[in-house]
């Protein structure tokens, strides 16, 4: 077979639609609405860029895809839109308060939305100018969106995460509590995220963090990798196993709505010991705390891990760290200051392990 022919690959299509936009340009001004319609498509492409491959900007609407490899953590896609979604959201409300323009395009950005398909199939990808193009029944599908209609008719929601069966099954999510929409005379089956109710409650639930006034011990470390990857490297199990203390082994208990959160558990066995770690708040891409008790001895340990980006897809951690109602006060900043020892020493695990994947 000819080398320059491309070859079909299967992976994961995503596609990002900002909702209300036909309205929203019948009712505005179309030079200030172009503009800000420009920013948002923008905004987009640069939050899912870590993960996924741009494909094509049709008028309201980013269409990206990722080869099967570049998810091996299904949770990481999943919490990649959500944490999309709270940044268009805050977008949003951002560029109506810095606008001193009464038009109605400045006035009524806050009544645009977004929602999200996310389908798994085959694809072949071939470049015209240097921009890919991707061909093939899985990525027709999701362009033609003949899933928007049958969701509003559903459920009504304007803002959601839908997932294809077949999506869903090679992420390794389950769809627990996810409605079962299915349109296309019956042969499609999708699972919907109301990104709407989320983003409330996700404003409405208790921020547990701990800052750097409040801390025992602190540590920064810069990554070169982007904050999705380096939030997969932190949090998934396996290859946290890699980076860390080889007398350490973690493994994933609890998974309430079976996946990470608030109340998953995560268990450290170290030969002498081990540590429960319980997940207290989880903001994706942005931060989480957690509660490790150790035992022997009965320690309780909060850390919070926080994620900056930096240019060059780069992410600072700061791990802030502090011990739960020591019998000795005096002994809180030495013990936590071993745990930062143990830490430097798996950032520099980890930023071997990262060279040699480049």
């Amino acid at each position: 077979m000819d080398a320059r022919i491309p070859r079909p690959e299967r992976g994961y299509l995503v596609l990002a639609d900002i909702s209300g936009f036909t309205a929203y340009l019948a009712g505005t001004e179309l030079e200030h609405a172009h503009e800000i319609i420009r920013e948002l498509l923008e905004f987009i492409v640069e939050r899912l860029r870590p993960l996924l491959t741009l494909a094509q900007i049709e008028g309201d609407a980013v269409l990206a895809y990722a080869p099967e490899a570049r998810v091996p953590r299904g949770e990481t896609l999943l919490e990649l839109l959500e944490a999309t979604y709270a940044a268009f959201k805050d977008r949003l409300t951002s560029i109506s308060r810095r606008m001193t323009c009464t038009c109605a395009a400045c006035r009524n950005v806050t009544t645009l939305d977004l929602k999200f398909l996310v389908h798994h199939g085959e694809y072949l990808t071939h470049h015209i100018h240097d921009y890919p193009e991707l061909l093939g029944l899985a990525p027709l599908f999701v362009r033609e969106r003949e899933w928007k209609e049958p969701v509003a008719q559903a459920v009504g929601w304007r803002s959601y995460a839908l997932f294809t069966a077949d999506s869903l099954a090679h992420l390794g999510l389950p769809p627990e509590g996810l409605p079962v929409l299915e349109f296309s005379n019956g042969q499609v089956k999708t699972y919907g995220l109301n990104l709407g109710a989320w983003y409330q409650a996700m404003l409405e639930a208790r921020r547990v963090m701990i800052s750097p006034d409040e801390a025992d011990a602190i540590f920064t470390h810069d990554l070169a990798a982007p904050p999705p990857v380096a939030w997969e490297w932190l949090n998934d199990p396996q290859k946290r196993n890699r980076w860390y203390l080889s007398l350490l082994h973690w493994t994933a208990r609890a998974r309430p709505g079976g996946r990470t959160g608030p109340g998953a558990i995560n268990h450290c066995d170290h030969g002498a010991g081990a540590a429960l770690e319980t997940v207290l708040d989880w903001r994706p891409f942005d931060y989480f705390t957690v509660e490790m008790r150790i035992t022997p001895g009965g320690l309780i340990l909060l850390v919070t891990t926080q994620l900056e980006p930096l240019p060059a897809d780069r992410t600072r951690l700061r791990f802030c760290l502090r011990l739960q109602k020591p019998s000795a006060r005096w002994l809180a900043r030495p013990l936590c200051g071993l745990m930062v020892q143990v830490l430097r020493y798996g950032m520099n695990q980890l930023d071997r392990l990262l060279a040699q994947e480049k």
